[in-house]
């Protein structure tokens, strides 16, 4: 099914999408559970439900296609799993830097790649189908909308780090810096990594698809 702006089917047509759902709601009940740090799982989980009410709100009104929804909810889980610890000691990001000598814990950066990687195409959606753009603005503005939200949320996470946490030892561990003064840059890049990735992914394989889904939208 592709994206569209009038969706027939309601939700409890939707087998797939309940699954997804029960199965987030369950790992988030258990990361809060069992957190190390409740202060900064709920500070991390800010971004999370924005996404969801988003996700909620509108779904009634455009509905992204089922490839979209299993992309949403991967991002989820990435950036769900990261908050149930400080990213700088994250058990996956310890196992990759034991298993591959990496000189510090890369948790952070795989999901800064997994957000240009793994949402760009359902912003490719909602231009193309939702705005109907041209198309080349359609290939372009998701690579603008990914730098630029990255960028801004680096500023948001300076100001948590600052006002929350008084920009002592804390500030630092929630910003997961390591030591690393470079490290916004390189979280900005590695999202603008991901969505190049996407957006190359997507400009070889959407045209088809949407060519193929015209006489298929629901």
């Amino acid at each position: 099914m592709s994206a569209t702006l009038t969706p027939t089917l309601r939700y409890k047509q939707q087998p797939l999408h309940i699954i997804l759902t029960l199965l987030f709601l369950a790992f988030w009940i258990y990361t809060g559970i069992t957190t190390v740090d409740l202060k900064n799982w709920i500070l991390e989980n800010t971004l999370t439900m924005s996404l969801i009410i988003f996700l909620v709100a509108f779904y009634n009104i455009f509905r992204f296609s089922d490839t979209s929804y299993v992309l949403l909810f991967l991002f989820l889980l990435l950036h769900v799993y990261g908050s149930q610890y400080q990213y700088a000691d994250n058990p996956f990001g310890e196992w990759l830097k034991g298993q591959y000598n990496f000189s510090r814990n890369h948790y952070d950066r795989l999901v800064h790649l997994g957000y240009g990687l793994l949402l760009t195409f359902p912003i490719y959606e909602v231009l193309a189908y939702g705005f109907k753009v041209r198309r080349w603005v359609s290939y372009l503005l998701p690579l603008d909308l990914i730098l630029s939200s990255s960028m801004v949320y680096e500023l948001v996470e300076w100001m948590v780090a600052d006002w929350v946490y008084g920009g002592g030892d804390q500030g630092m561990d929630f910003l997961g810096m390591q030591g690393d003064i470079w490290d916004a840059q390189k979280d900005v890049g590695m999202a603008f990594s991901g969505s190049l990735v996407a957006m190359a992914l997507t400009f070889i394989f959407a045209p088809r698809k949407r060519k193929g889904n015209n006489s298929s939208q629901n």
